[in-house]
């Protein structure tokens, strides 16, 4: 079934509301900085920030190979994409709530609602993005899919630098925890405007697909790795080169243990990481058509090396905050490439099946964190480095393996 071009243009331009919207948001709950900032000034060590980084990052990826298997199977998947968001949505707000009423004294037993409510958070993320995923891949047309990935990243690069500003005033507006509740109380708040842009979604064309059950799912998987000589190379790169963004929550770590910082300076660490995504956000979109995604790929892994390498020659709070600069730009670029590899692997009719594929190549990064809390704790932050350089490596393999067509 072709899609009409009219319905291709209305739904380019309501995901590109979401984006926008969503990158006004993404500041508020930023889960590089503020998440495991606001839970290190709760009292979290660093087992605790290594297990929320496990749930954030790629635990709740990795359980898309539980959503998938049921999500597939049904042709619609619009009010899938609608829960799931209204969840985060309600999850966002009740984490505020819940910082805005604690009481002095109760800081240790405000830990449980934390990870509760970020725990439901992250799981509700990963079930909207088996949806999303499949819903772009058959709602906008192929020739204008690498246009929208960039022009997402430019556009709301453009407006979470101003959400940067805003972000970073409203953390040094009051105190611990009332500064973090206001945090999530206007990242709800826009989290549900970026969600009208699901609502206006037209979803033309059925998935086709069906499976039926884990079993047949994981015979699917198996199948799949043996005739899409693609896929097993892309879940080799996802799990080496998918720690990376697991990365600055221990920095963070890093700079409260070393230089005590504070909700200042987690507000600057913020806005530098913007400032990152922001260029090269620009710098993509500008040269869409003649970049490959090889050449970012390779351009990724070593900016990964070069940062964990850096963060040891730095001598303090202010200086440290430009190593996230470098943080933004890694951290575009994989979210970039790894979600335009995911649609060139896919085909046309299976595009939320491999969304489900993908949460194997998240196994590593979502056991990466917890062992990185348990290294720092036993042997300090050298072992932690040390360990992810070696993981970063193994990616330029893969990345030699694949085959990028565009």
């Amino acid at each position: 079934m072709t899609l009409p071009a009219a319905i291709s243009k209305h739904n380019f331009k309501a995901f590109i509301w979401h984006a926008g919207f969503l990158a006004f948001a993404q500041n508020f709950m930023d889960v590089d900085t503020v998440m495991p900032a606001m839970l290190i000034e709760s009292g979290g060590t660093a087992m605790h920030v290594g297990i929320l980084t496990a749930i954030m990052l790629g635990g709740s990826n990795f359980t898309q190979l539980i959503f998938a298997p049921y999500i597939s199977n049904k042709p619609f998947k619009k009010k899938f994409l609608l829960f799931g968001i209204n969840a985060r949505v309600l999850s966002l707000l009740a984490l505020g709530a819940t910082l805005f009423f604690i009481q002095v004294g109760q800081a240790k037993f405000v830990l449980w609602f934390i990870f509760l409510f970020i725990t439901i958070f992250s799981l509700s993320g990963a079930f909207t993005n088996v949806s999303y995923t499949d819903i772009l891949g058959k709602s906008v047309n192929d020739e204008k899919r690498k246009t929208f990935f960039s022009a997402k990243q430019i556009i709301a690069g453009s407006v979470v630098l101003l959400s940067a500003f805003w972000a970073k005033k409203t953390l040094t507006v009051a105190d611990f925890p009332l500064n973090y509740a206001y945090m999530f109380f206007i990242g709800g708040a826009l989290l549900l405007i970026a969600s009208g842009g699901f609502w206006s979604l037209k979803e033309h064309i059925p998935s086709v697909l069906k499976i039926s059950g884990f079993r047949e799912f994981f015979s699917v998987l198996k199948s799949e790795l043996i005739k899409n000589k693609q896929l097993p190379y892309f879940l080799g790169f996802v799990n080496t080169q998918g720690i990376a963004v697991s990365f600055l929550p221990f920095v963070i770590l890093y700079a409260k243990e070393k230089f005590n910082t504070g909700s200042a300076d987690t507000g600057s660490f913020l806005l530098f990481k913007v400032l990152g995504v922001v260029l090269v956000s620009l710098i993509i979109f500008v040269a869409a058509k003649k970049v490959k995604y090889k050449w970012l790929l390779y351009s990724n892994v070593l900016l990964s090396l070069l940062l964990s390498i850096t963060v040891f020659n730095i001598g303090n709070a202010a200086t440290l905050k430009y190593l996230f600069i470098l943080g933004g730009v890694i951290y575009s670029v994989y979210s970039i490439t790894m979600n335009g590899l995911l649609l060139e692997v896919s085909g046309s009719q299976n595009r939320a099946l491999y969304t489900g594929f993908a949460g194997a190549g998240n196994i590593l990064p979502a056991v990466f964190p917890l062992a990185g809390g348990m290294i720092i704790s036993s042997f300090g932050f050298h072992a932690f480095f040390i360990l992810y350089m070696i993981i970063i490596s193994f990616s330029f393999y893969f990345i030699y393996k694949i085959d990028c067509k565009k």
